[in-house]
């Protein structure tokens, strides 16, 4: 047994999440790797393995029980997202964006709203978060999308880019700024879309470098109505909602890095034992051996670190914020330079489509940048550390 298996190998799931990983491993080895290569290539969006998941009921596993899910354990969540991704990076966003956009309902809904929304998610429903905007992308402060308050309901107007499921959702958490509230931190509210609505409407489906098989999309809303009882909170609170949720869906963004990253390396180490060069395997070259050992030690530690943070998180803890960005910067930068390298050592075979080098070279990318670019987390991160007292 390699060291990555060993490692994760090395977990202490019970007998109830063993059985869970394992019957998520038969269908991403049965239904979701078979149908990636295809995917990507058509553009089309994945339903046959949205449904094989949905048959697992994955999406339970995030909500409370009260509210027809079957809660474990958050690092149980991020390794479904990480086996799901290394099979097929579209999908495991797809699955991912559920527990994104639908998070913040469950940590911050009322009985009320949970009672009515949540069991659709747990029963298999999509969800979406819709926060970036044309002009406001990692400073949420800059967001023109609006609510106006109009008896027992809210107006929403404005438009949203980039968003995961966007044509696909059943809910959206949404977030804009309350009108009568001018401070455009204090401003931000949150609700919750449901798909149907008069006036919303998506503008488009994006071509992609990488994830094609995902949906992300352009929305606008045109006086939507939404009853006041899916606002979140009350005006104003989105941010703080914002903020905490993000802290969440970071290390899930990590742990889909981390699926990519695990299937270039397992490429890299198959193929550079099989592959012959000179009269020797190229894993015999001591050049290719020094880039393995690299990046080897590179996944262990980040498997390692995402552990932490799923610990973090599991035992109850709030302040994790700085942990979460490191999670998400490191693991989305080595997926970016593990697969890269694995292109790199399939040499000219790593450049065409009959290996999925360059496929995972290209869904890899977008971890850079979505759930904050990690140029704005490498500030929050050395940002942490300044001397306050000196003002």
């Amino acid at each position: 047994m390699n060291m990555l298996d060993k490692v994760i190998a090395a977990r202490n799931w019970n007998d109830e999440e063993r059985m869970i990983l394992d019957q998520v491993q038969r269908m991403t080895d049965d239904v979701i790797a078979p149908n990636a290569a295809k995917i990507d290539e058509t553009h089309e969006f994945p339903w046959e393995n949205v449904k094989a998941i949905n048959e697992l009921g994955l999406n339970a596993i995030f909500v409370p029980e009260e509210f027809g899910g079957l809660p474990m354990s958050y690092k149980l969540y991020l390794e479904i997202v990480s086996i799901i991704s290394e099979a097929c990076a579209s999908t495991g966003i797809i699955y991912a964006t559920n527990y994104h956009g639908m998070k913040p309902l469950i940590d911050f809904g009322t009985d009320e709203q949970r009672a009515r929304l949540l069991p659709r998610i747990a029963e298999g429903g999509l969800g979406a978060l819709a926060i970036t905007e044309p002009n406001a992308g990692s400073d949420a402060t800059g967001m023109r999308t609006t609510f106006t308050e109009d008896g027992d309901d809210v107006i929403i107007n404005g438009s949203k880019v980039f968003i995961s499921n966007g044509n696909v959702a059943d809910l959206y958490m949404l977030f804009g700024k309350w009108k009568g509230i001018d401070d455009p931190k204090a401003s931000i509210s949150a609700i919750i879309l449901e798909k149907g609505a008069d006036g919303f409407v998506v503008d488009k489906v994006e071509k992609k470098m990488g994830h094609n098989g995902s949906a992300t999309c352009a929305l606008s809303f045109n006086n939507v109505r939404m009853p006041r009882a899916n606002l979140m909170g009350n005006p104003g609170d989105g941010l703080r909602i914002l903020l905490a949720s993000l802290n969440k869906s970071r290390p899930s963004v990590a742990a889909h890095a981390r699926g990519i990253a695990r299937a270039a390396f397992r490429d890299m180490v198959a193929y550079g034992n099989d592959r012959v060069q000179s009269g020797k395997a190229i894993l015999d070259f001591q050049g290719n051996q020094f880039t393995l050992a690299d990046l080897a030690s590179e996944l262990l530690m980040v498997e390692r670190w995402i552990d932490y943070v799923a610990d973090m998180v599991d035992g109850g803890s709030t302040d994790f914020g700085m942990e979460a960005s490191i999670a998400k910067m490191r693991a989305t930068d080595l997926a970016m330079k593990m697969a890269l390298e694995n292109v790199q050592f399939h040499g000219g075979y790593g450049y065409i489509q009959e290996y999925r080098a360059e496929r995972l070279m290209r869904d890899a990318k977008i971890g850079q940048i979505w759930e904050g670019t990690n140029q704005i987390h490498r500030q929050l991160i050395g940002r942490s550390f300044r001397n306050k007292k000196r003002g």
